[in-house]
Parts: C-alpha cells; sequence; structure tokens
C-alpha cells in the first residue's frame, strides 16, 4: 500500500517580500503551498516542514535564530507535524528525513517550496535515488531572482520551468496544484 507525505521546503520570511533574498513568484507559490497543506492535513498525511538554517556568521539569509529563517505565517507546522531543520541544500543531507519517512512507511512523496533550482531539485534527485515515488508540484514552487552565468541572463520563470523540464524526464512527476488536487 502506498503512503503518501508532503514535504513542504524552506518556504521561510527571507523568500518573501520584505524579506533578504526575495524569490520570484513567492507569494503565489506559498499560497498553492498552503491549499496542498489544508489538503494533507485534511486526509491525515504525514506533513514535514523542512526549515533551512545557515549557521555561516556571514549568510546572506536563513542565518540561524533570526526572523528570516522562521516559518512564514501561511505555513506553521501544527503541533503534531515534524519539523527537519537543515543545514545544507539537499533536505536529506545530514538530516533525519529519510529516516522519518521510512519510520513512517511512506513511498510517495510530494514537494513544494523553494528553491526550485537548488533545494527542490536536490530534495526531488535524492528521494527518487532513495526509491521514493516524487511529485513536484510546479506552481507551489518558486525560483531565485534572474540567475547569470557566463556574461548571460537567464530569467528566474525560465530557470523554474527549465528545472522542472529536467525533473520530469527521469526523477519526478511534475504537475499544477489543482491537478494534483483534483486525483
Amino acid at each position: 500500500m502506498t503512503k503518501s507525505a508532503l514535504i513542504l521546503i524552506d518556504i521561510q520570511n527571507d523568500y518573501f517580500p520584505g524579506g533578504k533574498w526575495e524569490l520570484h513568484g513567492m507569494e503565489a507559490s506559498a499560497a498553492n503551498a498552503r491549499r496542498l497543506l489544508d489538503d494533507a492535513r485534511a486526509k491525515g498525511r504525514l506533513v514535514v516542514h523542512v526549515r533551512h538554517e545557515n549557521e555561516r556568521p556571514d549568510a546572506l539569509f536563513f542565518a540561524a535564530g533570526t526572523p528570516g529563517a522562521q516559518f512564514h505565517p501561511s505555513i506553521q507546522p501544527a503541533a503534531d507535524e515534524p519539523v527537519v531543520v537543515k543545514h545544507k541544500v539537499n533536505a536529506f543531507l545530514g538530516t533525519g528525513l529519510k529516516q522519518l519517512l521510512d519510520e513512517n512507511g511512506i513511498t510517495r512523496v510530494t514537494l513544494a517550496g523553494s528553491m526550485s533550482h537548488m533545494c527542490i531539485d536536490a530534495a526531488a534527485r535524492a528521494a527518487s535515488d532513495f526509491g521514493f515515488e516524487v511529485t513536484v508540484i510546479e506552481d507551489a514552487c518558486s525560483t531565485s531572482r534572474d540567475l547569470e552565468y557566463n556574461g548571460v541572463t537567464v530569467p528566474a520563470e525560465q530557470t523554474h520551468r527549465a528545472f522542472m523540464a529536467a525533473l520530469s524526464f527521469a526523477y519526478a512527476s511534475v504537475t499544477g496544484t489543482d491537478a494534483f488536487l483534483s486525483n
């Protein structure tokens, strides 16, 4: 029997307007993540909240112990929902996330959060490598500002789409919130 978990990654204050590293489309993606959260709670699914804390004293964002590193008010964990604190991009690296999922008999994970091209990508690939069936809710994920590489600017929306396309090729089923909730 398949058991599912919703994993909400890095939906933290610093990524929202007024934060230290505002993301493109964060408010809209968080609203969709909230819909996923409400659905998972209503269905009694395991919900795991992942919070990034940067321990470096010169951290640009998510500095440990700061308001920016806290979960955004729109996505607060319930008392019975586990919180995984990570210090690296990959939510599985150096955390108890895999053990938590295994202990709960989870075989399918649904991912939402930020950033599409970093933490969502890393978690989706790791989860797939660990044998989980992975779904990424693309409109419940946000990416960074426009990126620059080797003198070329890549708009944030194109970055997001490129990473969703790459994940959908071999690592995850990628879908939107409405389609996911209608199943």
